[in-house]
């Protein structure tokens, strides 16, 4: 596989209107066209990979290109720690299988943003720290907007998405940039390499193990 060198804030530029191709702009007063009149980008790979600042670069190029951003963070979509940490705080089966709601996320997100919906969408569910509902009003993404979603392990679990990005490191880089005290969920980062092959399944793959020097398939 073919990687060539880019900058972040490049790639945040090519990504934006990668995603914007795949929907038209549409002007107040024009009708949506035939096909979605949305699209949804996801941004997936281990925190320590800096998924959340890619997606926000690129969420910040898009009004600029004619569309509207619903920004959303996958853990504003975990199920409630009565359930997240029924077997522990460290539990990696849990972590890799039961944290993110994604029956939430396709209900209150993916599928108003899909073929035939509302485009009214609900931007978090719950405050990952405080387990409380963040009591998160819905917001009506016009046609022509974009959901720019961000998290980790987000491929292989049939969400329905328009474009797909994972940025990868490798084990050690991973390790070395992981929190010591996250480092219980690195076990889970192995299997989701073996099993879903994100380097593969993934629509873009960006290598993120220097931080100053990432380098993607284009």
């Amino acid at each position: 596989m073919q990687l060539t060198p880019i900058t972040w804030p490049r790639l945040a530029r090519a990504l934006a209107e990668r995603v914007a191709a795949t929907v038209p702009p549409v002007r107040p007063g024009e009708h949506p066209p035939d096909r979605n009149a949305w699209a949804r980008l996801a941004v997936d790979g281990a925190p320590a990979a800096g998924t959340a600042d890619l997606a926000d670069a690129v969420a910040d190029e898009l009004p600029a290109l004619g569309h509207p951003v619903l920004r959303v963070s996958a853990a504003g979509f975990w199920r409630p720690a009565s359930v997240r940490l029924e077997y522990g705080h460290q539990d990696v089966d849990a972590y890799y299988q039961l944290w993110l709601d994604t029956g939430a996320l396709r209900r209150e997100v993916l599928d108003p943003l899909g073929p035939g919906g509302s485009g009214r969408a609900l931007p978090s569910l719950r405050d990952p720290v405080t387990d409380r509902s963040t009591r998160a009003g819905y917001v009506d993404l016009p046609p022509g907007g974009v959901l720019v979603l961000d998290g980790p392990l987000l491929l292989g679990q049939g969400l329905p998405l328009d474009l797909t990005v994972h940025l990868r490191l490798s084990p050690a880089a991973l390790e070395r940039r992981t929190d010591p005290a996250e480092h219980w969920t690195l076990p889970a980062y192995e299997r989701y390499d073996r099993e879903v092959l994100p380097e593969q399944s993934a629509d873009v793959l960006v290598r993120a193990d220097d931080p100053r020097h990432p380098a993607w398939t284009g």
